[in-house]
């Protein structure tokens, strides 16, 4: 069973900086995580225009939450971890969960 890590990431106070630091030096960082499956990111829009949506939103994804606490107690993940406070100006919500897969019916 895949276990999921959402990063949602606030407005920050420089759009073009916070980009540039996620591509060229976060997600290097991010990336180097042992058991790491799958790292995914995109720019949500809310559907009800009362709500902020997140700026961003980063996936990560692991064979279990077992591999995602051993990840982040690596020196990659501290270091991961520890690089966020660098450029998440708007600040930084993670949560976590098991996936359930659901089927919708034909």
């Amino acid at each position: 069973m895949v276990h999921r890590l959402v990063v949602s990431y606030g407005q920050p106070d420089d759009p073009a900086a916070f980009d540039a630091y996620y591509r060229d030096t976060h997600t290097p960082l991010a990336t180097r995580m042992p058991g790491l499956l799958r790292l995914t990111t995109g720019s949500p829009q809310t559907l009800d225009p009362t709500q902020l949506a997140p700026y961003l939103v980063a996936e990560l994804d692991f064979e279990s939450e077992q591999a995602m606490g051993a990840a982040f107690a690596s020196e990659e993940g501290k270091a991961a971890a520890g690089d966020v406070a660098r450029f998440a100006t708007g600040g930084a919500t993670m949560t976590h969960y098991e996936l359930n897969e659901v089927h919708a019916p034909r």
